[in-house]
């Protein structure tokens, strides 16, 4: 595993959950920016700690952030688009780079 920094595409709804030590995690199926027409470029994005709660308050689909996190090769599987991926990013930072719609709350 490496750190490093991707920029992301946010493909599909965040799920958000708890592991069983009480950690927050939020998965995301998510696209490297970097290689938009290759099609092989899905992974899985799990962000652990707080960029779980900023992910579902802050970001929606099509959203591109950039993230900072330990890449890993391991089979992932998303039954619910018939997706399996071999690339997993466990994301610890995450920052806006271009949002579709910016919404200010009062």
């Amino acid at each position: 595993m490496n750190y490093t920094s991707f920029i992301i595409k946010i493909m599909s709804k965040p799920q958000y959950t708890l592991c069983e030590q009480k950690i927050p995690l939020t998965e995301a199926l998510g696209k490297f920016y970097q290689f938009r027409n290759n099609p092989h470029t899905v992974c899985k994005l799990s962000f652990w700690g707080r960029p779980a709660y900023e992910i579902l308050k802050y970001y929606k689909t099509n959203d591109y952030v950039l993230v900072e996190g330990y890449i890993s090769f391991r089979q992932s599987t998303f039954e619910k688009f018939d997706i399996t991926t071999n690339i997993e990013i466990s994301i610890f930072k995450v920052y806006p780079f271009a949002l579709k719609t910016v919404e200010i709350k009062k």
